[in-house]
């Protein structure tokens, strides 16, 4: 009678019966030898298991956001994630408060300051955070509101009312008057920019090089438009009221699509909500509150199960699982007496970036269990 060994069993069979195993086994069967080592490094044995868990770049719609990272090195920052453990720094601060906005685009950091918008190198060679950016784009005569990153466009909206298109690839920018009154707010897909003003108007421009800054539609609303955001799927439908029974001034300060049919939105009602836009539906289908009555500047998704907030007081970025009503971790970024609103916040699946008013802060979530002390 023949008996083999586990380790001598055929690898897909190996790879089927640990299949079965959570994070815990896996790690202890991947220190039995080097054979199981190299299994369990394979990203088919932690896909489920990634699907399921906090910000391991696996989307809802099945996407990969971050292919180039293993699976099973992803599963351990989302770990640190849900647990609330990380190194937190200062990457750069400024002499004056500021209204600062922040975008990610690839291995790069965009960040604007007062008239303009710096992009500084997030390569995974570089030993540190190089704080001398790379590329900076200029033209507004005010400050910089809102900008976007699009297809290698810089697309900024300013105080000045103006919209300035800066082409990352090489020195050509074009800028137009947009608005009457500062522009709050922007977005750009395919050939498309969205703009909303105080001027409390909506306006759609094309990005089309033959007809780049011309105005295709405007829309006039109640009220000044501090949020816009363009469907993933530039069908061209405008949406339908999201709803008017809220409180007097809980104006959206954030909104984004998770997909063609999910929208987050946030802002000075203190709560996030999650939107279902299927024409059947179209409402408000979950929501998660903030805890200290605080307003929410802006959020980010994982496009699956986490959301991360920046609060108006006190520096505060929680993050949520959408799983709880409650909050999973909260951080203070700033202390009582330089109490500054989270302007912005983006992040990838180890590294939070969120900017206040005085400083950019990075929170890093790759941190093993001897850095934190355990």
């Amino acid at each position: 009678m023949l008996v083999l060994l586990l380790h001598q069993l055929p690898e897909d069979i190996l790879l089927l019966l640990f299949s079965y195993s959570d994070t815990q086994t896996l790690g202890r069967l991947a220190q039995v030898c080097k054979k199981f080592h190299s299994l369990i490094s394979r990203d088919t044995l932690w896909r489920r298991i990634a699907k399921v868990s906090l910000n391991t770049g696996i989307t809802r719609l099945g996407r990969d956001t971050f292919p180039q990272i293993a699976l099973k090195e992803r599963v351990k920052f989302s770990q640190n994630w849900k647990r609330g453990r990380c190194r937190q720094e200062i990457l750069l601060r400024w002499r004056y408060n500021l209204l600062p906005w922040l975008q990610l685009d690839d291995q790069w950091l965009y960040l604007s300051q007062a008239a303009d918008i710096r992009a500084y190198s997030l390569r995974q060679n570089s030993v540190s955070f190089q704080r001398r950016p790379v590329s900076v784009y200029t033209g507004h005569q005010d400050d910089v509101c809102r900008f976007v990153v699009s297809e290698s466009h810089v697309i900024s909206g300013g105080g000045d009312g103006r919209i300035i298109i800066c082409n990352t690839c090489n020195s050509f920018c074009t800028a137009f008057s947009a608005h009457n009154q500062e522009v709050n707010c922007i977005d750009s897909r395919g050939h498309v920019i969205v703009s909303g003003s105080r001027d409390k108007t909506a306006r759609i421009w094309s990005l089309c090089s033959n007809r780049l800054g011309e105005c295709l539609h405007k829309i006039r609303t109640e009220d000044r438009v501090w949020s816009v955001a363009i469907n993933p799927t530039l069908s061209g439908q405008l949406e339908s009221c999201l709803g008017s029974d809220f409180r007097r001034g809980a104006g959206v300060l954030d909104i984004l699509y998770e997909t063609p049919s999910v929208v987050l939105t946030c802002g000075y009602d203190t709560y996030i909500r999650q939107w279902d836009m299927r024409a059947s539906i179209r409402r408000s289908v979950m929501e998660w509150e903030e805890p200290h009555d605080s307003a929410l500047y802006c959020l980010q998704t994982d496009g699956n199960f986490m959301i991360a907030s920046g609060s108006s007081r006190y520096g505060v970025v929680r993050l949520w699982d959408k799983r709880q009503t409650k909050s999973l971790q909260v951080f203070f970024l700033s202390s009582p007496s330089s109490s500054s609103p989270v302007y912005c916040l983006r992040f990838t699946t180890s590294h939070l970036y969120s900017v206040l008013a005085h400083a950019l802060y990075m929170l890093d979530f790759t941190i093993c269990d001897q850095q934190h002390g355990k």
